[in-house]
């Protein structure tokens, strides 16, 4: 698999799309993962969640999802959708549509030990709590329709855990969530405990919970295309993520609930890069390891070498992302000034030569 994670603010219309296939075909990539759901709205026909506020202007009727399936496969492409899975809002402006998750069931989001709602963070998420079971059947809902209604080949979940990193929940100030009273209630008919009573045992109930969500996604997107590849972006240490976000990979790939894994090996040098992919090539099973590295965080000599040693490890990569090679209508990069897109140039000038070479020899 050489694959390219390709986010929601990459296109706003229908030429975007043909732009980014047509760019990825010809750099070599044979793996589009072509993000459709960010913070609970839909770059696709969704029946439970409104379209997105980034598509206003465009044809109402145009489905981003389709297109990009469509033309995939036209050149010989897989499409897998990427969803955040437990995100449920972006920004420090709330919300207008009523329909959204955020106005329509406020009570499925984090709260505190105070009961106050978990506050919108510039750049950061608002989170849906994967410890009600509502909230599970919902997600589930949601994501299996993408499997229902579209020809993806994969379905790749990001957000698989609990986003609680800072400022979310600031270094030393004791917030911990979810704390609602049908959560606290749920922990007590499990454990018989307060949260307070039992760290341990409160972090592995979420974790648990995490887990339990996957696995309901995992039915309902295979009741109906049970060949579909399901495939989550990890943290980079299987061990920091359970321990700090409730992401229980090594007991997902044990259990056999993921297809691939794709370890976010975001690293600056090759030592970092092999020191964090040699657990996961320790963990070989019967599921696909997909290492993914960042494009943009170092010389282009060391991600060329990283990504030969992703090939090597495993015979995959996948990278991040389409907008660190590519002109894109991402604000971050519409925005950049001249020295930034020279920048951007010069490392695709670079890659794309690397990046068609390997497709070669893959061929």
């Amino acid at each position: 698999m050489r694959a390219i994670w390709v986010t929601r603010f990459d296109y706003r219309r229908p030429e975007d799309v043909r732009r980014i296939v047509d760019d990825c075909a010809d750099a070599g990539f044979d793996t589009l993962i072509f993000q459709v759901r960010g913070n609970a709205t839909a770059f696709y026909r969704s029946s439970f969640e409104p379209r997105a506020g980034e598509l206003e202007g465009a044809d109402p009727e145009w489905d981003p999802l389709q297109e990009a399936c469509e033309l995939a496969h036209a050149r010989g492409l897989e499409l897998h959708a990427w969803a955040n899975v437990v995100t449920a809002w972006w920004g420090l402006e709330p919300p207008r549509d009523p329909a959204q998750v955020c106005n329509a069931r406020p009570e499925w989001l984090w709260y505190d030990q105070q009961g106050r709602l978990q506050p919108r963070v510039e750049r950061f998420y608002v989170n849906l709590n994967p410890c009600l079971p509502e909230v599970r059947t919902y997600l589930a809902v949601v994501l299996g329709e993408i499997a229902a209604r579209y020809p993806v080949d994969g379905l790749h979940l990001d957000y698989l855990r609990f986003p609680n990193e800072a400022p979310v929940i600031p270094a030393g100030s004791g917030l911990d969530y979810p704390r609602d009273a049908r959560t606290l209630e749920l922990y007590r008919g499990a454990s018989g405990k307060h949260p307070d009573e039992d760290p341990a045992a409160w972090d592995a109930w979420r974790t648990e919970c995490v887990t339990e969500l996957l696995r309901e996604i995992r039915t309902s997107a295979k009741a109906t295309r049970p060949g579909l590849v399901l495939s989550a972006a990890v943290g980079p240490s299987a061990e920091a993520a359970r321990a700090h976000h409730f992401q229980d990979t090594r007991g997902w790939l044990a259990e056999g609930l993921l297809d691939a894994a794709f370890p976010m090996n975001y690293a600056r040098t090759l030592a970092a890069f092999e020191e964090r992919l040699e657990p996961w090539i320790a963990l070989a099973g019967p599921w696909t390891l997909v290492p993914g590295l960042r494009i943009d965080l170092a010389a282009p000599e060391v991600h060329e070498a990283q990504l030969e040693s992703a090939r090597a490890a495993s015979g995959n990569f996948c990278l991040f992302a389409y907008a660190a090679l590519f002109d894109s209508t991402n604000v971050q990069i519409a925005s950049q000034d001249e020295a930034a897109r020279l920048e951007r140039a010069e490392r695709r000038a670079r890659a794309l030569p690397f990046l068609r070479a390997i497709a070669r020899e893959d061929r």
